[in-house]
């Protein structure tokens, strides 16, 4: 559709069925915000000392928004950040379905676009970020979902 090619996915990422999940209004809004933040800035770290380089944080269109843009390699990583306090409500990368992926291409197509980067490998990655009392963990999901050109 946009003539990009999509780099090979390393690891399949799928919600679990049936999983119960928190509404926004379960959360002040301020309380997520600052969470989402702390999620990103760990995520940012994470992806930094794997060898990826952070191009944008918060890229936003009148679509949406990308919680980072990287390189890794020659791969443009469009990566959505999620962020939880504990599994109460399931897992953060969870909630990244079919919707939210397709928003996700549709703001990153913007992106390649904008740059003239049309003809380069682009990657989906989810990164879940969870603070608990005991610790603090990232994990990243490779080519979690695929492009849906």
């Amino acid at each position: 559709m946009f003539g990009l090619t999509q780099a090979p996915v390393a690891q399949a990422f799928r919600p679990v069925p049936g999983s119960t999940l928190a509404s926004a209004g379960d959360v002040p809004d301020d309380d997520r915000q600052s969470l989402g933040k702390r999620g990103e800035d760990l995520a940012c770290r994470e992806l930094e000392r794997r060898g990826y380089a952070v191009l944008a944080r918060r890229y936003r269109t009148r679509l949406g928004e990308i919680d980072l843009i990287a390189l890794d390699g020659e791969t443009v990583v469009f990566v959505e950040v999620k962020a939880r306090r504990g599994r109460a409500f399931g897992r953060a990368g969870e909630a990244v379905g079919p919707r939210k992926q397709r928003r996700i291409a549709q703001i990153a197509a913007d992106f390649l676009t904008r740059r003239c980067w049309g003809g380069r490998p682009c990657r989906f990655d989810v990164v879940e970020v969870e603070f608990s009392d005991r610790r603090t963990h990232a994990t990243v999901y490779p080519g979690a979902f695929g492009a849906p050109w």
